[in-house]
């Protein structure tokens, strides 16, 4: 029986065509390109790196709190001046906004009409005296005759009316001198007070009326100056409950510390003290004026200028201080990021205390030698590593 015939069976054919150089290379690129690509897929899928913050201990000193106001700056003295007695403006003898003492000559005014009167009453003094001295001489020859009974009791009574009317015309005539050397004197009007003298109202050659009508200039003292501040009755309270805290029974603010400062200036470089507090409160603003008086030699404290004043609030105290920025805000409370040994954050919540300066004052949440993150913290969360550099606090710069 014939069998079906079967195909032969095919045998596997094998390739082996060399590969040349430019092959292989090709290849090794390929390679190194799919190897980079799997790193930089791990370094994505991996954990990001450590934050980059600035951190540091808490600056433990001994502060005193203060409370700010914004008030104005006021002269002790200001004086109108004014002529005394009228006449012709003769000469003004200051440069306006010129620096002056008290006793400067300011202006002149014509005094040969009262030159003239004085010379009047110097002779009717003279002869007011003569006719005392005549009086006298009556009165003297009067005692005599009356104790010999020459005349009598009413002829001596009229000579001694003589003398004692005399003697008063003298006085009178003395005053009339002293009157008239004095408007001679008020032809020349000096400077009240020390200070800074404004512009001349009238030049020479006008005509001055004396009293109250005319202002000439005025004068401005300028050292020591006022400063004028309203507080409220709540810190008016406080300070008064520390001043009997040091002398019971007296809530005498005469003398706290207060310092102030100008607009261009920083921080508070002028030291004074409190001399005055109203003696009520200010019911249309709920506020109580306080007023404190400072040296001015330098005349940075011009009157009428903005001053911001603070007023020293308690006794010293220690505490511990880190800058203000520092300090986050997370709805109603207070945090900051205290680093471990491990360099973790940790979300802290913390009470603040009074400003200083750049710094603040923490009075709960914090202990001294922990390490606060006072830089960098604004994308930190709770555990997150971090990369400190580590700085030193500053009290008065805050870094």
């Amino acid at each position: 029986m014939n069998q079906p015939s079967v195909p032969p069976a095919k045998s596997a054919v094998f390739f082996s065509t060399p590969f040349t150089p430019g092959v292989l290379a090709l290849l090794a690129l390929l390679q190194f390109l799919l190897s980079g690509c799997g790193e930089t897929g791990n370094a994505a899928n991996g954990a990001p790196p450590p934050a980059a913050v600035k951190a540091a201990q808490p600056l433990a000193q001994s502060v005193t709190e203060w409370d700010e106001y914004t008030g104005r700056v006021e002269a002790i003295s200001s004086v109108e001046v004014r002529a005394r007695v009228g006449g012709y403006l003769e000469k003004v003898n200051f440069t306006a906004g010129a620096k002056v003492n008290k006793g400067d000559l300011l202006f002149v005014i014509d005094a040969r009409p009262y030159k003239a009167q004085l010379n009047y009453a110097i002779a009717e003094l003279e002869r007011a005296k003569s006719k005392r001295e005549l009086a006298k001489n009556d009165w003297s020859r009067a005692e005599n005759l009356v104790k010999a009974k020459a005349i009598s009791t009413e002829e001596y009574d009229t000579r001694a009316k003589g003398w004692r009317e005399a003697d008063g015309a003298v006085q009178s005539a003395e005053a009339n001198v002293y009157a008239a050397r004095l408007n001679v004197e008020y032809c020349e009007i000096r400077a009240p007070i020390n200070g800074r003298v404004g512009r001349e109202m009238l030049t020479a050659g006008n005509l001055v009326t004396g009293g109250d009508v005319t202002v000439l200039t005025n004068v401005t003292s300028i050292d020591p100056v006022y400063v004028y501040v309203d507080a409220d009755e709540q810190s008016l309270l406080k300070y008064r409950r520390q001043a009997l805290q040091r002398k019971p029974g007296a809530a005498e603010l005469k003398g706290t510390p207060a310092e102030v400062a100008v607009a261009d200036e920083s921080g508070f470089p002028h030291r004074g003290q409190l001399d005055y507090v109203a003696p009520q409160e200010n019911r249309a603003t709920g506020t109580i004026a306080l007023r404190g008086v400072f040296a001015n030699p330098d005349e940075l404290l011009s009157p009428g200028l903005f001053a911001r004043m603070r007023v020293q609030g308690g006794a010293p105290y220690d505490a511990l201080l880190i800058p203000d920025r520092a300090v986050g805000t997370d709805q109603a409370q207070r945090f900051v990021w205290v680093m471990n040994q491990e360099q973790q954050v940790e979300y802290r919540k913390v009470t603040p205390g009074a400003r200083i300066g750049e710094m603040r004052v923490i009075s709960d949440g914090l202990r001294a030698g922990e390490w606060v993150v006072v830089e960098g913290q604004q994308k930190l969360r709770p555990g997150a590593k971090v990369n400190p550099e580590r700085i030193a606090l500053n009290s008065g710069q805050g870094t």
